[in-house]
């Protein structure tokens, strides 16, 4: 449980930081007088966004929801696709707007929380007003520098740390509830419904603010397959829950008590002794919820890759004994520019607030949407059933999206604007890899038609085994044919072989290789992996030995084709999206290293094909 806590709960364990204080200057505005109407409103909204969007649409629901125990949007769109496969392209599109939609708040979590927990330095002395934003790209910088070392060492103390910051949390708002106990009538949800009729724009301006308290809830989905539904629980329900609703009511009756609180109701709810080194935790605390949005930025990454929304990136693995620890370098230096941008930029927690939110309710509305399918298709509760139990949350989320949209002139233009080239350079790869399949498909020979005519005229023979890597495994291989072009020899023995991804997120042992005869030298190998997987194509062969296939790996070469995209004068994509796509395809990685292929063991063969 220690580690779910630490990692799922790193997001939304740090919104006391400053979901309070924008929630009550949204309702009151700047220099206008607190009223206990305004308070137990926002209270009211704060605790019930808890219970319905967090405990019982995530905790309780959605985690139900996995794809052979992972959880996320990702996992939940490959879940809804198997069920129904005649919508796959809305459900498509549905997973791509929501992959894109979290790299928006992959960048705003680790500028908005680092600068919360260092503003808390300006309450111990206005001396440190200066140094908040460079002290904060300091963090930053230092924090993404040591994700190519791994976290696997560190990660063994974020869930103590995150713990001992939930009972700071809880104590310090207990201690301050006396304070003035109006505050227990929130839990009446009344108020919050009276505060948002009685209010008009501002109450809806109000209601994006308190969407920062549940912004993590997406993050405890994503993470359901590192900790599993017990633990996340656990944790939420005995840990979390209760600690986040006790301060959340100890900051609304300080306010009450002393209305100038509201300029930083978190802070002042320590005694002036306890500010530094509640500073100090708070940064831990934050530096944690920024591991957990790198480390589901890589996670959610790699899978897109595995389902065709993004070329190949480079993976790195830092565990041995942990597979799901990996770093990507270029997603990781893509990702500080961006936080870095962000900080520079907006300056203040307060002003990159009205940033946050878009992206995380974008993505909720999303998630709302494939779990109806899922609910109604997969677990077959019918369609009445479905809409009793989903729709209103889809209408909740929605409520918060129409909250959050207000702030788009004031920041949240840019998750936007982030989301929506992500979408297109997405929309771009996938149709740019259909139609080059196309394209090489109608020149492409029958693989069965070519075997049949080297059984009838063999060419020369040479010792050892040749693999041929190839995405469509009906057709010849374009590096054999131009071996076959070039050399006029053949190896003795021949394997025509096929790397495909699942539509689940690992695949078992059994269900790994696939071996087709084609005749006497030729064959079929077929390796399947999960989208949560990183392909090693020597490893998968070496399960080929037991069924059958001997061959050395020293006497082996595999023969990889790079093609070298041109656009065509007559192409189905756009220009703009023609080039496009060449440009994503001359980033992509290595196939030898993505695949995990012994370099020395490999003869890469140039072709030129137009898309």
């Amino acid at each position: 449980m220690l580690g779910s806590i630490g990692v799922v709960y790193g997001d939304i364990g740090t919104s006391p930081l400053y979901a309070m204080r924008e929630s009550l200057t949204a309702a009151v505005g700047s220099g206008n007088p607190v009223t206990e109407q305004a308070v137990l409103g926002i209270l009211s909204l704060i605790i019930w966004a808890l219970l319905l969007v967090v405990t019982v649409k995530y905790v309780i629901i959605l985690l139900r929801a996995d794809n052979n125990g992972e959880g996320g949007t990702l996992a939940l769109m490959a879940l809804a696709h198997r069920a129904v496969p005649g919508a796959g392209g809305a459900l498509i599109l549905l997973g791509i707007v929501s992959a894109a939609l979290f790299y928006g708040d992959a960048l705003i979590t680790p500028a908005l929380s680092v600068l919360s927990a260092v503003e808390g330095l300006k309450i111990v002395t206005p001396a440190f007003e200066p140094y908040l934003v460079p002290l904060a790209v300091l963090i930053l910088f230092a924090l993404f520098a040591v994700q190519s070392h791994g976290t696997a060492r560190v990660a063994r103390f974020f869930g103590p740390i995150t713990l001992v910051w939930f009972i700071t949390l809880g104590v310090a708002g207990l201690y301050h509830i006396g304070d003035n106990l109006t505050v227990l009538r929130a839990f009446n949800p009344v108020y919050g419904v009276t505060f948002l009729a009685s209010h008009g724009m501002i109450g809806l301006l109000t209601l994006g603010a308190v969407f920062l308290v549940v912004t993590g809830a997406e993050a405890l989905y994503a993470d359901l397959g590192h900790f599993g539904k017990r633990s996340i629980r656990a944790a939420w329900l005995v840990v979390v829950l209760p600690a986040l609703t006790i301060n959340y009511l100890g900051q609304g009756a300080l306010v009450l008590a002393d209305p100038k609180a509201i300029e930083n109701p978190f802070f002042l709810l320590y005694p002036e002794w306890a500010i530094l080194p509640m500073v100090l935790l708070a940064t831990a605390a934050t530096v944690i919820a920024s591991q957990a949005v790198i480390t589901g930025a890589y996670s959610i990454t790699s899978q897109a890759i595995q389902l065709g929304l993004l070329p190949r990136l480079e993976i790195r693995h830092t565990s041995e004994s942990q597979f799901g620890q990996i770093y990507m370098p270029r997603v990781n230096l893509l990702l500080l520019i961006g936080v870095l941008v962000l900080v520079l930029f907006f300056r203040s927690s307060s002003a990159l607030a009205s940033a946050y939110g878009i992206a995380v309710t974008g993505t909720m509305v999303v998630t709302a949407l494939m779990a109806f399918v899922v609910v109604w298709k997969v677990w077959k509760w019918g369609l009445p059933a479905a809409i009793a139990v989903v729709v209103p949350f889809l209408l909740i989320d929605l409520v918060f999206l129409s909250g959050n949209l207000l702030k788009i002139v004031d920041g949240g233009w840019m998750p936007l604007a982030l989301g929506a080239a992500l979408m297109v350079v997405m929309y771009t790869w996938r149709n740019g890899s259909r139609e080059l399949f196309r394209k090489t498909r109608k020149l492409e020979t029958p693989l069965r038609d070519l075997v049949r005519m080297l059984e009838r005229k063999p060419p020369v023979r040479v010792p050892g085994t040749a693999v041929f890597l190839t995405g469509d495994p009906d057709s010849a291989p374009t590096a054999l044919m131009h071996s076959l072009k070039h050399y006029k020899a053949l190896h003795e023995q021949n394997v025509i072989l096929t790397v495909e991804y699942a539509q689940t997120p690992r695949v078992d042992m059994g269900e790994r290789v696939r071996i087709e005869p084609l005749g006497a030298s030729f064959r079929r190998v077929v390796l399947r992996f999960g989208f949560m997987e990183r392909p090693n194509v020597p490893e998968a062969l070496g399960i080929a030995r037991k069924l059958g296939w001997t061959f050395d790996i020293m006497s082996t070469s595999f023969f990889l084709s790079r093609r070298t995209l041109r656009p065509a004068p007559k192409s189905a994509l756009p220009l703009w999206q023609d080039r496009l796509f060449i440009g994503l395809a001359r980033s992509a990685s290595d196939a030898t290293n993505y695949f995990q292929i012994p370099t020395g063991r490999v003869v890469e063969v140039g072709t030129q094909v137009t898309v």
